[in-house]
């Protein structure tokens, strides 16, 4: 077995941002670190660390990989245990192999005070069979677990694959992350990339997707031969803005974009359907009696009658994203109504298991109909 350098393993990383050396290996992240620096919220620094979207793709004869990993596991005080991230293994495009990694680090946290206490832990080697002949590997990490990459050994050389398929960015909320899915090929934008053949960088940021203005920034930076923008839900879980900011808000992030990327197409997405919050603004808050029987979900506890006063539902937020395209010059960018995705009717056959996030089957769903809008 050969032992690949740090460079050499850098070289096989495809959808992180950033690759940042801890001295024992590489951890993947969706955003930069100058942009991680303006903020100090635990949770964006949380997710934008589980590398959804990032996997390892290879070209190599090998028979057997070793990829020594060290994960990250969340426990919630007072919720149902979470399983284990997987690793989904692709060869050819066609899911040959899935593999958990246990141990690692954990980090408790407790739901109704955010705070957290952090216990490390020691890496774990995956073993993955190859059939023999040759063939183009990918390795998708744990979508909802923070991985660092230690160490890839293989019985045979190994390159990066060349790809020139077009690069998709696309950012949005613990929908487009993949929360509730269950392996790291079954969030919507995965399935969506597959079916349309697109290079994935995936900023679904679960609890973030807040129209920070240095993830705008990031957007710009990026590489991108098509961007969408998905928007929405939580502002209204957080209860974030009122409905005089979001337009403007919405056109700064847009104009941001554009400064480098100046007639990239560009969808800006509106959220999926939502029950709690069709027309009940937020925040959103814990259901306590499901927590009490064992289950996790979401209820909203914002006041109806503080729409009249310009608090946000999804209805609202869907109502000013048409219209901050419709008032754009831009024939590079389109409106994409979330309901068009994932509609009343659908939740009626799949309903959101937590009242929030769709299932493995609705992601599916929403990628395959995404897919089917056809090129931007």
């Amino acid at each position: 077995m050969t032992d690949l350098s740090l460079d050499a393993l850098a070289a096989l990383v495809k959808g992180s941002l950033e690759l940042e050396r801890t001295g024992r290996g590489l951890l993947p992240h969706r955003l930069p670190a100058w942009a991680r620096r303006q903020s100090d919220d635990p949770q964006l620094h949380l997710v934008e660390a589980q590398p959804a979207g990032v996997r390892l793709a290879l070209r190599t004869t090998a028979t057997r990989l070793e990829l020594d990993v060290l994960p990250t596991k969340r426990r919630y005080i007072g919720a149902p245990a979470r399983p284990d991230g997987w690793y989904d293994v692709l060869v050819g495009g066609e899911l040959v192999e899935r593999h958990q990694a246990p141990g690692g680090n954990v980090l408790d946290v407790d739901m109704m005070t955010g705070a957290s206490t952090f216990t490390a832990g020691e890496p774990t080697t995956l073993v993955i069979a190859l059939p023999p002949g040759g063939a183009d590997v990918e390795v998708w990490l744990p979508h909802d677990e923070q991985t660092e990459l230690i160490a890839l050994r293989a019985d045979a050389p190994v390159v990066p694959v060349e790809d020139d398929r077009r690069r998709w960015v696309h950012h949005g909320s613990s929908v487009s992350h993949g929360s509730v899915a269950v392996h790291p090929t079954e969030p919507w934008p995965v399935v969506a990339a597959r079916l349309a053949g697109l290079d994935l960088v995936n900023l679904g940021l679960g609890g973030s997707a807040l129209l920070d203005p240095f993830v705008a920034r990031t957007v710009r930076d990026a590489p991108a031969d098509v961007i969408s923008l998905k928007i929405g839900i939580n502002l209204v879980n957080q209860d974030l803005l009122r409905r005089r900011a979001l337009g403007p808000a919405v056109h700064g992030w847009l104009d941001t974009i554009r400064d480098g990327h100046p007639t990239t197409p560009i969808r800006l997405v509106s959220s999926v359907f939502c029950g709690i919050h069709e027309s009940v603004p937020g925040p959103t808050g814990p259901d306590m009696q499901a927590l009490a029987e064992g289950r996790v979900a979401f209820v909203a506890a914002g006041d109806p009658e503080a729409v009249a006063r310009g608090a946000l539902t999804l209805e609202v937020v869907r109502e000013v994203l048409a219209e901050v395209v419709d008032r754009r010059d831009d024939p590079h960018l389109s409106y994409v109504d979330g309901l068009e995705l994932y509609g009343r009717a659908d939740a009626e056959r799949l309903p959101l298991p937590d009242n929030l996030h769709p299932d493995s089957a609705t992601h599916r769903l929403i990628g395959e109909r995404f897919a089917a809008l056809g090129d931007w």
